[in-house]
């Protein structure tokens, strides 16, 4: 099956929790030659939530976003003039626009709108920049690898409207798992990081990737559907 028939025709959490599971590993792997990606992940999934939510109001400094763009970079395609731009914005401006960011959830585009105003930041960055970071149950990063992974959405546009489109598919997919899944612990950032580890471990052919499912595409249902002819052609 293709990736882009990949895990996201997967109805089992067990298979998106697989994928889910290996992030760290494709992370290391793609860091074997993006040198800083591996500190400035854990710095993006783990510590800069923390100091968002910290905040009495949440907001992103100057520092942030600067080192938050250094991360999206590391991860995906290098655009070094990004990085050049997003450094001239004030501290002033990039706190009042991303504390506004925040105030205007649950409306996402409004959210994203207000982010666009600083320079070098479109709907990829804004996503991260504030909403996955400090939202995550509630928005997902715009990824190239995740948004690529989902059928009808390639070529990756970088506009509001395709943001909208690839949010829409991740929350259909939040609510088929935590339907399905017991611990209903999944979010937009949480599916967003799966689609983005299958993805990238395909491109990269990790030996790792086996461990999301046996059968690549399937559900556990189809799993046991496609056994089932094999146990009774044995038996004859």
């Amino acid at each position: 099956m293709s990736l882009k028939r990949g895990l996201y025709a997967c109805d089992g959490p067990a298979d998106w929790r697989g994928a889910f599971n290996v992030y760290r590993d494709v992370v290391e792997a793609k860091g074997s030659k993006q040198k800083k990606l591996i500190t400035l992940d854990q710095w993006y999934q783990e510590e800069l939530p923390v100091a968002i939510a910290g905040r009495k109001e949440k907001y992103l400094t100057r520092e942030e976003l600067v080192k938050l763009m250094e991360w999206k970079l590391s991860r995906g395609r290098f655009r070094p003039r990004l990085q050049q731009l997003v450094s001239t914005n004030t501290s002033e401006m990039v706190e009042q626009c991303t504390k506004m960011a925040f105030q205007l959830l649950p409306n996402v585009e409004a959210s994203i709108a207000e982010l666009s105003k600083l320079k070098a930041v479109g709907p990829a960055t804004a996503s991260a920049a504030v909403l996955a970071a400090g939202a995550p149950e509630s928005v997902a990063f715009m990824a190239d690898e995740a948004v690529e992974a989902i059928p009808g959405l390639a070529p990756v546009q970088y506009t509001l409207r395709h943001y909208m489109l690839f949010l829409d598919k991740i929350r259909g997919c939040v609510k088929k798992l935590n339907k399905a899944d017991p611990d209903k612990s999944w979010t937009p950032h949480r599916v967003e990081m799966a689609l983005w580890a299958w993805a990238v471990a395909e491109k990269l052919q990790l030996p790792s990737l086996p461990a999301i499912g046996p059968a690549r595409g399937k559900s556990s249902s189809d799993e046991e559907a496609d056994e089932a002819p094999r146990k009774r052609q044995r038996r004859r």
